[in-house]
């Protein structure tokens, strides 16, 4: 059994608990991730007709990428096997599997992962990169998102979570050369969700600031080398 089995059947209720401190609930941020990549799909003239979802936990982020990004085809993956048995039963029409049955192919075109890497050791990191590297076609986009341990409200969050006491953060610098050392080529660095809901008003200014390390969480843009 992994850590995450244990946690399956509450992760919901304990995240939207934590995250209640910044107004708002786990659909806000999970719609403005994938917004925010379609976005930067859309600016690279990139059209994606398959998508895995590394790390898909119970399947919810599946579900919108699907629906947001309007592939042909999702596959969500993860390490724990009742979370891949409980999105299954909540997304009927999408495919997952466990990391140990996952055989790579080389040829999608996007991959996703979120707050993700921060639960894996170090040592066993770069091992992780190189399966979503040998998943996806070259010329493949990786939108590999990350908590942003600079932020004070990040931190705050993450320690109300029993399932990151024991995270290993990383700083976007770090991601950037662990990517790299994985045979990625880094696009762009963005850092998102500045202002909690009681400062909704200056959200709009957003945009502007997403090359500063301010934002809740970043994400980290990267090619696999065509």
């Amino acid at each position: 059994m992994t850590d995450f089995d244990r946690y399956a059947a509450s992760y919901d209720a304990t995240l939207s608990q934590a995250l209640a401190v910044s107004g708002e609930n786990k659909e806000y941020f999970a719609r403005g991730r994938i917004g925010f990549l379609g976005q930067c799909l859309d600016r690279l003239a990139v059209r994606v007709r398959s998508v895995l979802d590394f790390g898909c936990g119970i399947g919810s982020g599946t579900g919108l990428l699907a629906e947001m990004l309007g592939p042909v085809s999702v596959l969500g993956v993860d390490v724990s096997a009742r979370s891949i048995d409980q999105a299954r039963h909540a997304h009927p029409g999408l495919r997952f599997t466990t990391l140990a049955e996952y055989v790579p192919t080389g040829e999608l075109d996007l991959a996703f992962c979120n707050g993700v890497f921060h639960h894996i050791p170090p040592t066993e990191r770069l091992g992780a990169v190189d399966v979503v590297f040998r998943s996806l076609r070259p010329g493949g986009l990786f939108g590999f998102w990350e908590n942003n341990p600079w932020n004070p409200g990040t931190r705050y969050v993450m320690a109300r979570l029993e399932f990151d006491r024991d995270a290993v953060p990383i700083p976007a610098p770090e991601a950037r050369r662990l990517l790299s050392a994985g045979r990625f080529t880094v696009v762009q660095t963005d850092f998102l969700f500045l202002f909690p809901r009681l400062l909704r008003a200056l959200r709009r200014y957003e945009p502007r600031l997403s090359g500063w390390p301010l934002g809740a969480q970043y994400q980290v843009l990267c090619e696999k080398p065509r």
